[in-house]
Order: structure tokens, then C-alpha cells, then sequence
């Protein structure tokens, strides 16, 4: 295959290395959120609060994010392979020791390594697509890239959840933890292709400072992670709680409905972002005016709006579930996996456009660093204040004299109210991000 950013179609040889890169990041997100299926037996073990369960994620996401941002610099630097071998070595090693956690303390140790391994995935997996696809065809290799995230989340929940409950946690972890070790000898002998140039001068880190739309987009990712950490880390438990369905056909449930939406959404936004997003500037302020020939690539405003428009239609969906009454997993869960679908489009679309406005040798440098903001602002407090929110209500609803796991159901419910409200927020947030996108294109 030839290297580079224009390289042709995608035959057999040439997907090859994307599916290794898919795989990979399947069992990312895999041994990522096999927590989430084992909560309610992790909760019932070592008498764990919701806050307590939130906070194994935290600190996760806190040591992922800081890793990422000097193994983000290396991968812009050094073989993308080797370093992703490395990191994948380092997280299902941890994910399996976790399985010999004697309490939440020793648990907690074993998620700093996971933390530190899978930090490598993302910068460097998405940078070596961004020089490998042209802008045309980002969105799509992207976008089939992160179906990796509702396909883990599958195997998470609608394997991890059957598997705890028939064999216990432990066993759970172990199963989630072996099948990336077999990808390292592939990742070793993953081709390099070659950096897109960018006119032969060297780029500082510090230039991401002057990209304002880079910006609205880490706020963005911050958004969009707090509300899915806290939609697929407590949707099992709020199915069990509230619906009445058991650890097994909750993490079933939550599996196969987030499976087969998420690659839906992922695969409806990469057909979008490539063929809509060609639309370029829209809007009568635009109309009949060209920007700038140094601007940023014109498909990036386009799949900002595609991204905005998903994020408003998801809202209403998901607040109609959550106000369903308990007993109604018949028809609460097509509607949260409807709103999951319209979330997971923002992936492909969004890291498409972040991949267009970025410089090329900084891509890796943007994704650890939008990374950091995504997950320190986002991830590591939507399943923290998820937990907190339902433990308040909950104590509420004792206090009133309702019985302590109906409270529990109760508290959990009005927790997941958060996750509409921040929908709308993304919206908005990818909205002023196309914003500025087209103004600085237009600027003298």
C-alpha cells in the first residue's frame, strides 16, 4: 500500500491496518466499561455507595487524560505501532490483576494502569488515520473507527453482565483483559504511513491556543463524555433498579440495544459528515462568498452542524425514557438506545472535523490534549456526579420513609435527568464550534 494521506481506495490490503486499529480500540472500550456490568455485584461485595462506584471511573479518566498528553506528543514523534503495542500490553495486564482486587482500594490501584495503557489508543490510533485517509474520506474511516465504542460497549455489558452473574466479577475482568494481548504481535508490524507534510516548517504545541474552534470542540468532548460515561456506566444498574430486569438481561439489554445503535449512529454520521458535509459553509451570511484560501478546510462546518442537529434530537428522546414509570423496560429501552445512537454520531463527525482544522504534525498532540479536557472536564465527573446526585435522592426518599432499595431506584432515576440537559449543552457547544469555524474562514 502507499503511504500518505491520499493514498487510494480501500482494497484488502489497505483495510487491513484499520481493522487492526478497530479492533483494538473494540476491546478499549471493552475493558473500559466492563465495570459498568459488574456494579451491582461490585456494590453488593464491598458495600459500596454510587459515589464510591463513580469514583472508580474518576480516577480512571483523571490518570488517562494527564497520560495522554505526553504519549500524545510521542506518538507525533515516533512508530504509531509499537507504542499502541505497548499500551495495550499495559492495560489488560491491569484489567486482569483487577480480578484479584481483595477490597475497592486494591480495585482502584489496578484502574491507574488501565488509566496509563489505553491513554495511547486514541492520539495515536486517530493521528495515523488522519495522515493514511484524505478529508473526503475522514469521516467515514473515522467513523468506523469509533464504532469500536458501542461494539466494546457490547461485549462489556452483554458479555461481562451474563458472565458475573453466572460465574462471578472476577471472572468477568479476566475474560474482558485476554483478547487484546493477541493483537500485540500485529500491532508491532503495523505499517507506518507517511506524515502529511505541512509546508516543511515545525509547528509548536502552543499553536492549538490560536485555533478558537479547538476549543469549542474540547468543550464539546467534555459534554459529550459526561453524559455518555453516566448513561452507559449506570444503565445496567438503572434497568435493574428501576425496570426490575436482573444483572444478566440488563447487561444484555444495555449490550445489544448500545451494540446495534451506536454503529448505526456511527456508521449514518460517517456517510453523512463525507457526502452532506460537502455542503461546506451554509447559511445567507455566506452565501456567494469564498474564504480564504489559507483558511480551514471547508468540510469541518458542515459535520460540527451534523454533530449539533444529533445532539438536539437526542434530548427529548432520552427525557421521555426516564419519565417512563418503573416496570416499562419494553419501551425505555428502544428510546435510550435511540438517544445513544443520535450521541454516538458525534465521534466520527466531530474527530473528522478536529483531524481538518488541526495542523498535520500536531494531530496526535490535538487529540491528547482535546483528550485531557474531555475526560478531566467530562468523563471523570459525569459518573461521580451521577453517583452523588443518587445517593442525595436517595437519602431524600429514606428520609421520607421509602424503603432503602425503592430509594435506591428513586435517587438513580432523578440522577439521570443530568443526561438531557447535557445533550442540549453539547448542541450547543458544537454549534458555536461550526461558528467560528466559518467566521475565521471568512476573515480578511
Amino acid at each position: 500500500m502507499t503511504a500518505g494521506p491520499g493514498a487510494g481506495g480501500p482494497g484488502i490490503g489497505s483495510a487491513r491496518p484499520l481493522v487492526i486499529l478497530f479492533l483494538v480500540n473494540v476491546l478499549n472500550f471493552y475493558d473500559r466499561q466492563v465495570l459498568g456490568a459488574i456494579f451491582e455485584p461490585l456494590r453488593h461485595e464491598f458495600h459500596l455507595s454510587d459515589t464510591q462506584l463513580g469514583a472508580l471511573t474518576t480516577v480512571f479518566t483523571v490518570v488517562y487524560a494527564i497520560a495522554g498528553l505526553p504519549l500524545g506528543r510521542l506518538a507525533d514523534r515516533v512508530r504509531r505501532g509499537p507504542l499502541l503495542a505497548a499500551g495495550v500490553a499495559v492495560w489488560s495486564l491491569l484489567t486482569a490483576l483487577g480480578a484479584a482486587a481483595v477490597n475497592y482500594w486494591s480495585l482502584l490501584a489496578t484502574r491507574l494502569g488501565v488509566g496509563i495503557g489505553e491513554s495511547v489508543c486514541a492520539p495515536a490510533a486517530t493521528s495515523w488515520i488522519g495522515d493514511r485517509y484524505p478529508p473526503e474520506r475522514r469521516t467515514r474511516a473515522l467513523a468506523w473507527f469509533m464504532t469500536a465504542v458501542p461494539a466494546g460497549g457490547f461485549l462489556s455489558f452483554a458479555v461481562g453482565g451474563p458472565v458475573a452473574q453466572a460465574f462471578g466479577w472476577r471472572a468477568a475482568l479476566i475474560l474482558a483483559a485476554v483478547p487484546a494481548l493477541l493483537l500485540v504481535p500485529a500491532l508491532l508490524r503495523l505499517e507506518e504511513p507517511g506524515r502529511e507534510a505541512d509546508g516543511g516548517a515545525a509547528i509548536s504545541p502552543i499553536e492549538l491556543a490560536h485555533i478558537p474552534a479547538f476549543w469549542w470542540i474540547a468543550v464539546s468532548g467534555a459534554l459529550v463524555n459526561f453524559l455518555l460515561y453516566s448513561f452507559s456506566f449506570f444503565l445496567p444498574a438503572f434497568l435493574a433498579r428501576v425496570h426490575g430486569l436482573s444483572v444478566a438481561r440488563a447487561g444484555v439489554a444495555t449490550g445489544v440495544g448500545s451494540g446495534i445503535a451506536g454503529v448505526a449512529g456511527a456508521l449514518l454520521a460517517g456517510r453523512l459528515g463525507d457526502r452532506g458535509a460537502g455542503r461546506r459553509f451554509s447559511g445567507p451570511a455566506w452565501a456567494g462568498r469564498r474564504p480564504k484560501a489559507v483558511a480551514y478546510p471547508t468540510l469541518a462546518p458542515g459535520r460540527l452542524l451534523t454533530a449539533s442537529a444529533a445532539a438536539v434530537a437526542a434530548a427529548p428522546v432520552a427525557l421521555a425514557a426516564l419519565r417512563l414509570p418503573g416496570g416499562s423496560a419494553t419501551l425505555a429501552v428502544p428510546l435510550l438506545m435511540l438517544s445513544y445512537g443520535l450521541w454516538q454520531m458525534y465521534y466520527g463527525l466531530v474527530y473528522a472535523a478536529l483531524q481538518d482544522i488541526v495542523p498535520a504534525p500536531l494531530r496526535a498532540t490535538a487529540m491528547a490534549a482535546y483528550y485531557l479536557a474531555m475526560y478531566l472536564c467530562g468523563a471523570a465527573f459525569g459518573p461521580l456526579v451521577t453517583g452523588r446526585l443518587s445517593d442525595h435522592f436517595a437519602r431524600q426518599a429514606m428520609a421520607a420513609g421509602v424503603a432503602s432499595e425503592a430509594a435506591r431506584a428513586f435517587g438513580l432515576n432523578q440522577a439521570m435527568y443530568a443526561i438531557p440537559l447535557f445533550s442540549v449543552l453539547l448542541a450547543a457547544a458544537l454549534w458555536m464550534a461550526r461558528h467560528v469555524t466559518v467566521r475565521r474562514a471568512f476573515e480578511s
